[in-house]
């Protein structure tokens, strides 16, 4: 899973379901929630380009949602104020 989650490009993202669908799991969105809580600082995930299944950043806006908004818009990817993102647009499709 950690492999599949370093391969999302900069200037796209994925969802916790697509994630786990990938893996093989369609079921697992959650445990793709646990791997990047505990797993993204040590192994160097990007975090920030993996949101809801509706293309949303899920973390608070007034905290780490900010952090991932700014991260997103660094590497090209348009991010509404309110955390909404165009997976048409923005969408990794491996």
């Amino acid at each position: 899973m950690m492999a599949l989650i370093k391969k999302i490009p900069k200037g796209k993202v994925a969802s916790y379901g697509q994630l786990a669908a990938l893996a093989g799991n369609p079921r697992g969105a959650r445990q793709v929630v646990r791997i990047l809580h505990s797993f993204s600082e040590l192994k160097k995930l990007p975090w920030h380009r993996v949101v809801d299944r509706n293309g949303r950043i899920s973390l608070p806006m007034d905290g780490s949602g900010d952090l991932q908004r700014r991260l997103l818009r660094a590497e090209g990817v348009t991010v509404s104020a309110d955390g909404a993102i165009s997976l048409a647009r923005h969408g990794w499709r491996p």
